[in-house]
């Protein structure tokens, strides 16, 4: 299994390298304006403004060296999932590390990565974005 997520990886980060990113790409760009909108109806008891939160296990990992990002989500439903997102040029791609949110309100994945160099990245989903984060790969 460790071998086909390894495969997986490699193809859909390859795949977006050479197709420019154009085919796995998703350009999530966060809202610059907060709105407050009072017609949003509470769903299940959220009332918090969605948001999350995200830091990897550590600031720099060998090439394809597995490690974590975790974070918390408010205003989030458990079960929501959640992606990582690898910023390639200009666009956010998203990865194949997708993770639902438990009923504490936590996340936390296992991820591998093989471009080299800083590594900007982020999390997102259930209408929220978390701040950008780097992991150098050696």
């Amino acid at each position: 299994m460790n071998r086909a997520y390894r495969l997986a990886l490699t193809g859909a980060l390859s795949a977006a390298l050479v197709t420019g990113g154009a085919t796995a790409a998703f350009a999530a760009a966060p809202s610059a304006s907060p709105s407050v909108s009072s017609s949003a109806s509470p769903s299940a008891g959220i009332s918090a403004r969605p948001a999350l939160t995200a830091q990897a296990s550590t600031a720099g990992v060998n090439a394809w060296q597995e490690f974590r990002v975790s974070g918390k989500a408010t205003g989030i439903k458990a079960g929501t999932k959640v992606t990582l997102q690898q910023k390639q040029g200009s666009k956010w791609v998203s990865l194949p590390a997708t993770v639902a949110v438990d009923k504490s309100s936590a996340y936390s994945m296992r991820v591998k990565l093989g471009i080299k160099g800083k590594n900007s990245l982020r999390v997102t989903g259930g209408q929220a974005t978390s701040p950008e984060f780097t992991v150098t790969v050696r």
